[in-house]
C-alpha cells in the first residue's frame, strides 16, 4: 500500500533526558520522511542537551553524556531542521502527547518560528490503542509479524512506527488512507496547547483541561480569578501552553 498524501509526512521519535515537556531535552531525533510520490528519507541526528543524562534515561535509549558531548546542541541545528519539515504534517508514536509538544518546546527555546499548528498530526500509538490496546513492540509484532529488536533506538522506533501505520491501513478498511481524517481519528482532545493544558470545547471555545479550574471557559477563569495568569507564567509550564494563554489575554484586552 502507498499512503494518500497531499503533504510530506515525517515519522519521527525523540529521545529525551526524561519526560517532563518543560523541563527535559531531545538527545536524538530521528525521521522519516515520506513524499506524496512515495519517496523516502530519513536522517538521524544526535543533540547536546547542555545537561547531565539521567542513569534513568540512558538505561532506556542507551546515550550517554560521553555520546553527545561534542553534538551540536538543538539552537544549533534548529533552523535547518525547521527547514526540513516546513510544509509537512507530522505522525509519530505517542507523538500528540510527548513528541510534538517537545519539539514545539525546543523550537520555542531556540527562538525558531515554526508555526506546528497549521500541520495534521497522526499518532500512531493512539490508532493503535483504540483499535488494539498495547505498546509499540507489541503493535510491531502484532501488526508485522516481527520483534522490534533495537527498540528506544530512535531510528529503529521510526521506521517500526511508520511500518505499523502502513499495516494498520491494510488491516482496519474503516481506516482512511488520508492524512486529515487519520489526525483527527489519532486525537484524544482538540488542544489549544500541544501539551493539551487547554482545549476547545464543541463551541470551538477555550476550556482549561487540569486541576481546579477544569471545564471552565479560559476567559471566565481569566476574569474571576486575574492570579491565574500569573500563576501559570511563573510555574513550571511549557512555553507554549504559556503563549497560547497569553494569546487568549491578550485577545480578551483587545
Amino acid at each position: 500500500m502507498k499512503l494518500n498524501l497531499r503533504n510530506p509526512l515525517v515519522f519521527f521519535d525523540l529521545e529525551t533526558t526524561g519526560v517532563n515537556i518543560s523541563s527535559d531535552r531531545i538527545v536524538e531525533i530521528s525521521y522519516l520522511k515520506v513524499t506524496p510520490n512515495g519517496n523516502e528519507e530519513s536522517k538521524t541526528r544526535r543533540i547536546n542537551p547542555q545537561r547531565h543524562i539521567p542513569e534513568q534515561a540512558t538505561a532506556i535509549h542507551g546515550i550517554t553524556d560521553e555520546d553527545v558531548k561534542d553534538c551540536p546542541t538543538f539552537k544549533e541545528i534548529a533552523k535547518s531542521l525547521a527547514a526540513q519539515i516546513e510544509g509537512c504534517d507530522l505522525a509519530g508514536f505517542n507523538s500528540n502527547r510527548f513528541d510534538i509538544p517537545l519539539l514545539a518546546e525546543e523550537f520555542l527555546r531556540a527562538d525558531v518560528n515554526i508555526d506546528l499548528a497549521k500541520r495534521k498530526f497522526v499518532d500512531i500509538q493512539t490508532i493503535y490503542h483504540k483499535m488494539e490496546p498495547r505498546n509499540l513492540i507489541a503493535a510491531y509484532k502484532h501488526y508485522c509479524g516481527k520483534d522490534l529488536t533495537e527498540a528506544h533506538s530512535a531510528e529503529a522506533d521510526t521506521r517500526a512506527t511508520y511500518e505499523v501505520l502502513m499495516a494498520q491501513l491494510d488491516r482496519y478498511p474503516e481506516l482512511e488512507n488520508d492524512i486529515e481524517k487519520l489526525s483527527v481519528f489519532s486525537s484524544f482532545t482538540n488542544n489549544v496547547d500541544f501539551a493539551g493544558r487547554m482545549i476547545f470545547n464543541e463551541k470551538n471555545e477555550e476550556v482549561i483541561n487540569f486541576g481546579k479550574y477544569k471545564g471552565l471557559l479560559v476567559k471566565d477563569v481569566l476574569k474571576k480569578d486575574p492570579g491565574y495568569y500569573s500563576w501559570i507564567m511563573q510555574g513550571d509550564f511549557a512555553l507554549d501552553t504559556k503563549q497560547k494563554l497569553t494569546e487568549i489575554r491578550l485577545r480578551m484586552n483587545s
